[in-house]
Order: structure tokens, then sequence, then C-alpha cells
């Protein structure tokens, strides 16, 4: 069978679907050589009636069905992350909600968790005062569930800040009354652009030192970073200056295969957006360099990052409408709705290129469930068979 897909100039191409899947059998030993954690998307209640800028109505029994999905498989979950659309549909109560839910089910299933902690709720201009307490809240509310804390960059801080001296003290004031070590996340603009000048900068360089300062000062309060500017050579730079026992995951959608393998000063772990939809193919990578083989997992894993690059392809911050589609494709959810109907972030033959270079990983347990789905969509916009 074929399938009639819309390139980017606009003329439809018969595609034909592969018909053997990748099959990764379950296996929920914890990966050995890297800590991989998966940052997973919501999923919406295509039934609720709600509107753009309304309280997130979620689907508590496909979200936390998707992340039993993950743990099966040896990730961990990044929960309430970007990729759940926070700041971007998913507010505040509602994370919380998600928050609480995650944890529990980690706890009933032996999964690794941690989850976000931030400032959305915070809707206005705010003072430092604000932005501290706003962060307070989330981190006793991630805190008290038992997940580890992910201290996310946050938009009220950028735009409040005078300079690098308050975030110094804001950063330092989170840490050293947080009761575990935390996860410290920096978001490229790319991502967000209200992130632009983080650190207190718009100089990469200048901010770099800034955030080392803050993790010199509390080591002990800092399990690891998270970076995303989707630049290796920044990246690799930053880890080998990180001290001993603080640990680099890599947010880099670009080149994880590469900053996850390392070279002989060291390597990435991974906290991917991409590891959503790539989860059973970066499982079975990382199982293989559990091994020792390098050259395995690279081959394994190198041919996903077309995909990742065109999912997460500028205006960047748009990538989970992909993420999105690729769940419902694979079946890991009945519809292709999110929260904010962000489902129309992308366009139709973006779309179409995701699913084309998804089924050629074999990410789709039913290809012909996947084809018909994906035909549904291309009808909608008027694509007939």
């Amino acid at each position: 069978m074929t399938i009639r897909l819309p390139g980017a100039d606009g003329r439809l191409r018969s595609y034909e679907p592969r018909t053997d899947p990748l099959v990764v059998l379950p296996d929920g030993a914890p990966l050995a050589s890297r800590t991989v954690f998966s940052a997973a998307h919501v999923v919406a209640d295509p039934y609720a009636d709600v509107s753009p800028g309304a309280p997130a109505a979620v689907d508590w029994d496909a979200t936390l069905a998707f992340r039993r999905h993950l743990w099966s498989h040896g990730l961990g979950v990044a929960e309430a992350m970007d990729t759940a659309q926070r700041g971007m549909g998913l507010d505040w109560t509602t994370a919380a909600e998600l928050v609480r839910r995650s944890a529990a089910e980690a706890r009933a299933t032996g999964g690794a968790i941690a989850c976000g902690v931030g400032t959305d709720q915070l809707t206005g201009p705010a003072t430092l005062d604000e932005v501290r307490a706003a962060y307070e809240e989330q981190l006793a509310l991630v805190e008290e569930s038992g997940a580890r804390a992910i201290l996310m960059a946050s938009r009220a801080l950028a735009a409040t800040a005078a300079g690098p001296e308050d975030y110094l003290d804001v950063y330092g004031h989170l840490l050293r009354q947080a009761a575990d070590p935390v996860i410290l996340h920096w978001l490229g603009p790319m991502f967000d652009p209200a992130l632009e000048g983080y650190w207190g900068s718009g100089d990469l360089d200048a901010a770099t030192e800034v955030f080392l300062e803050v993790i010199a000062a509390h080591p002990d309060k800092v399990d690891g970073i998270k970076v995303s500017l989707l630049d290796v050579r920044r990246e690799v730079d930053l880890r080998r200056r990180l001290p001993d026992g603080v640990r680099c995951y890599t947010g880099d959608d670009f080149n994880y295969p590469e900053l996850i393998a390392g070279d002989e000063q060291g390597f990435s772990h991974a906290l991917l957006g991409i590891f959503d939809p790539l989860g059973l193919a970066a499982a079975r990578a990382v199982r293989v360099l559990d091994t020792g083989d390098v050259k395995g997992f690279r081959e394994l894993l190198d041919p996903t990052v077309e995909l990742s690059r065109h999912l997460f392809e500028h205006p960047t911050r748009f990538y989970k409408t992909g993420v999105v589609l690729l769940a419902w494709l694979a079946g890991h959810q009945e519809h292709f709705t999110m929260v904010g109907g962000l489902q129309s972030a992308r366009s139709l033959p973006h779309l179409a290129r995701a699913y084309e270079l998804a089924d050629g990983l074999g990410l789709f347990p039913d290809p012909s469930r996947a084809e018909t789905r994906m035909k549904s969509l291309l009808a909608v916009y008027g694509v007939t068979s």
C-alpha cells in the first residue's frame, strides 16, 4: 500500500510505508552506563470544552499509561517539563496535579522520575521576592511528592533580574534550602525566546561563567545540569569544567548520540524531549552501550538524528506538535489533540515528513494503524488517496 504525502514544495508524492516495525521488548531493568530521562508529553482530553488560554484538560489515564510505557523500558521520566507544554498550554495548577499523579505512579511502579520546578504561576510582572516565592512553592510540592527536582529556567526571573547577581542570589537561596541535590536546567532561547539573556548576559561565555559559579558555590546540592543550547562544543567544554560528582545531562536534540557516547574525557547523560517518541530506540541503543559497544550504540542511534532535527527545526519550541503526532500514530493515544490547541502549530508538510521519517525508523508498532491514522489526518486537509 502507498500513501500520498505533501512535500515542502506543495506537491503530493507517493510513499510506501515499511511493514517491519522496530521490536524492543520491555525490560524494566535500569540502564547501566548512562542515566536517561525522557521528557514526556501530556495527553489532552479531546472531549473537554476548552479553548486556547483556558486551563488545560488532561486525559490522565492515557498520560500515565505513556509514563508506564517509558518506565517499562528502563527509561526515567522527566515530568512537567517544556515537552509537557509548560508555559505553552499547561498551566501551573494542572502541572502540579501532573507532578502529584506521576510521582505516585513512579512510586507504585519503581520508575525513576524528576519533575520540573519553575515560576509559571506568575502571570505578570514580578519582583525578585515573588520569583523566589514561586520557585519555593513548586520546589516544596516536588519534594513532597518524592521526586527529584529540576530547577527550570524561569521566564519571570529572566524578565526581572537586573544582572548576574540576581541569578546568583535566587539560585543560591533555592539550593541552600533544597532537601536533596537538584538538576539545574539551562534552556536556550531557541526553545523559549523569553529566556534570552539567561544568567544575566546575552554573551554565552559570560552566562556560562555565572552558571558555573552557581554550581561551584553549592556542588553538594547539584546532582547535575541539563543543557539545551544545541551547541556540541559548548556542552563538552561545560561538562569538563563541572565539579566532581556533578553530572551533565544533554538536552541537545540535534547532537545527542555524540554527546551521550562521549570521549576520552567524559560523556553526557540524557534528559531529552526527543526520547519521548524515540523511547524504544533510545533504550535499545543505551543497552548496547552498557556492554561497552560504542560503535554499535552509534549505529543504532545516529539514524534517528534526522527525525529529531526535523521535529526540532525552527521555530524549535513547536517540536511538541510532532512529538504528539508520533504518539498518536504509534498508538499511545487515540487522537491528535493537544492542550492549548497546539496541534495546529506545524504545517501539514512538516507533519507528513515526521510521519515518513518515523516510519522509516520502524517506530510504529502497528504500521498499518499508523498509515490509516495519517491518511485520516491528510483527509482533513483535503488530501485524498
